[in-house]
């Protein structure tokens, strides 16, 4: 079982002057989930090599269990820093594809074409694909088969506007999650704010925040078997 996961190469939050970049729950989560499924891992980004990572998700409060193990894991973070570039990857390396969140792909892999291609040409040979948080944002241009967006019709969920609200963002941003998924015909579906919701509807999973990232990696996992 070969798994992508793609990060943000993305380290500018706006005009703010402030750094963002990946979200390490949103990582960290998942890669044990997937590693202890007996997943063979590769992560990439648009750039290549090391990830910006938001510095707010190393903060002592925004650390778990997995982001702790993820820090004093010396392969975890060798391969974090030494990513591949996407558009060196093919789909047919892979069985499924992950997405973590964090803004910076509300930046950067919302508007990569080859993002966009990756996605849907997993759709489009049945393998699925699992994104958390901010990065349902990163399905904004995709599109399905038939030229209507990705997401028209199906089930999914994303950050909310009020979990953006609470953490002052929402006129930061260039577009918020739940706005766009909506827009685009998703039926958006949320739980309380910061609360664990993941949904799969086919190939597609999403979950809806940082707690939602390991039950979304092990949706993933489940859609393969």
């Amino acid at each position: 079982m070969n798994i992508l996961i793609v990060l943000t190469s993305h380290d500018q939050l706006g005009d703010t002057g402030a750094k963002t970049g990946f979200w390490l729950e949103e990582l960290a989560a998942p890669y044990y989930v997937l590693k202890q499924a007996g997943a063979t891992l590769t992560l990439a980004s648009p750039k290549g090599g090391q990830p910006p990572l938001d510095p707010k998700s190393a903060d002592e409060s925004a650390k778990t269990d997995d982001t702790r193990r993820f820090e004093a894991d010396a392969d975890a973070k060798a391969q974090l820093a030494s990513t591949v570039r996407l558009d060196s990857v093919k789909i047919e390396d892979f069985d499924a594809v992950f997405y973590p969140g964090g803004h910076g792909p509300l930046w950067d892999l919302a508007e990569d074409s080859t993002s966009r291609a990756l996605i849907e040409g997993a759709i489009a040979v049945d393998k699925p694909v699992a994104l958390v948080c901010h990065a349902p944002g990163v399905l904004r241009h995709v599109q399905a088969a038939d030229g209507k967006p990705l997401v028209a019709g199906k089930k999914v969920t994303g950050f909310t506007n009020t979990e953006e609200a609470a953490v002052g963002l929402t006129d930061v941003v260039p577009f918020l999650v739940e706005d766009m998924l909506t827009a685009a015909g998703g039926i958006y579906s949320k739980t309380d704010d910061w609360g664990v919701h993941v949904v799969r509807d086919g190939l597609l999973i999403t979950g809806q925040n940082p707690a939602s990232s390991a039950a979304a990696a092990q949706a993933l996992v489940e859609a393969l078997r």
